[in-house]
Order: C-alpha cells, then structure tokens, then sequence
C-alpha cells in the first residue's frame, strides 16, 4: 500500500532547521505525557508470541472476569498443567 503524501498547512507545517534543533528526545518529557506515545504490545525483548487459540466460551468468560492480565494468568496455568 503507498504512503499517502505529507499534506503542509497553516495546523500541520513543514519543519525548518531550528525546529529540528529545538527539538527535545521523548525521554524528556514527562512521564504522564510519554506515556500517551508509549507503543502498545509487548515490550522489546519479550519472548512472548501472538497466537490464535479458541477457548471454550465458559472458560474464557472466567479468566476476562478476573480482570486485566487474563491472558497471562491462561499462560501460567497452561504452564502448570505442563502440556
């Protein structure tokens, strides 16, 4: 799929040479502000992998009403039943 050309306008212009030079790295900022730019997903160096796996609809219904986390909690108790 192409990328879709940069549009400059009055709301988003291009960046000069001293924009660049005023610029700051993400790790300056705030945390409560960083946090809002913070990738979702596993974090680098996990060993984790995305899969797809059906569940029986009783079984996922108590593990999701445990709250956040249940995919980690299926995980510890797979790895328990040492399959």
């Amino acid at each position: 799929m192409p990328n879709k050309p940069v549009v400059f306008d009055d709301e988003n212009p291009e960046w000069t040479k001293e924009d660049f030079a005023r610029a700051r790295p993400a790790s300056e900022l705030p945390p409560q502000i960083a946090a809002a730019f913070r990738r979702p997903g596993r974090p680098a160096g996990s060993k984790k992998q995305a899969v797809s796996i059906r569940l029986d609809e009783d079984v996922l219904k108590k593990f999701k009403a445990t709250g956040p986390g249940w995919q980690s909690r299926i995980n510890e108790a797979l790895k328990r039943a040492r399959v």
